[in-house]
């Protein structure tokens, strides 16, 4: 008899790719959102490490939310949400599932969420109808994504989410001339870095979450750009950032002309 804990393999050869949701039975919570073969959304219930990803990224937070719900006795919820998904598409659907549910412990978003993941009709229209970004620029810059910004308008909280933290090569970084703030594709900021330092609550003891766990990357000080810079790289509404080069899909930073 086969275990509940395991597809038969005649299940498995009919399943192909799929794509699966973590989810906590304590609050009904949705963790994590994975995609697989075969056995795959058993092992990672189990807190089994996935072969796929980079051993050197932190997971500790998947793996203690799954120990956590094994150490009261319960088991994690799992539900395969689509299967049968050709190779092509397999990133398409588990990003829009990552999506669909803020607040994941996944280490990445999903696949080309910061250039097609949710938009309003506001984003969608400027993403598509804004002036483009010239190129090649006049300057060394460095492409930066903040989508966790809530209010374009605001440059202060433009500056504290683009200057801090980045895994970032600091002797490179220190060649840019200016950093851009890019939201959902669209320059939005653009500000002249003064000095590049390690992200620690010594060197940034302005920001309020600065409290040492990002000591490996380093972030910035530095200044808002003069209107001439401004507008030019940002202007009334914000940019469009076209070239196929500076489309981020997976990394949150992009360098142009900085070699």
């Amino acid at each position: 008899m086969t275990s509940i804990n395991r597809f038969p393999e005649e299940v498995c050869e009919k399943l192909g790719n799929y794509v699966y949701r973590l989810i906590d039975p304590r609050n009904g919570e949705t963790f994590y959102v994975g995609k697989g073969k075969n056995n795959r959304v058993f092992d990672h219930a189990a807190g089994l490490p996935d072969p796929s990803e980079d051993d050197s990224q932190p997971i500790g937070t998947k793996l203690e939310r799954i120990r956590a719900i094994k150490d009261a006795h319960l088991q994690v919820i799992h539900v395969i949400h689509r299967h049968e998904i050709p190779d092509h598409a397999i990133f398409e659907v588990e990003a829009a599932l990552i999506d669909a549910y803020p607040g994941l412990t996944n280490i990445q978003g999903g696949h080309a969420s910061t250039d097609r993941g949710p938009m309003n009709h506001i984003e969608l229209t400027d993403k598509y109808c804004l002036p483009e970004l010239s190129s090649p620029p006049e300057h060394r810059l460095i492409l930066i994504n903040i989508n966790k910004l809530e209010d374009r308008s605001n440059r202060q909280a433009i500056y504290n989410l683009v200057r801090f933290a980045w895994r970032i090569s600091k002797p490179r970084a220190e060649k840019a001339e200016y950093v851009l703030a890019v939201v959902r594709g669209v320059v939005v900021g653009v500000f002249r870095p003064g000095k590049w330092m390690p992200a620690t609550h010594e060197n940034f003891p302005d920001i309020p979450y600065a409290d040492g766990s990002e000591a490996s990357r380093i972030g910035f000080v530095g200044e808002e750009a003069s209107s001439e810079i401004w507008d030019l790289y940002v202007g009334p509404r914000g940019k469009r950032v076209t070239h196929p080069q500076l489309k981020h899909i997976q990394n949150p930073i992009r360098f142009w002309s900085c070699d």
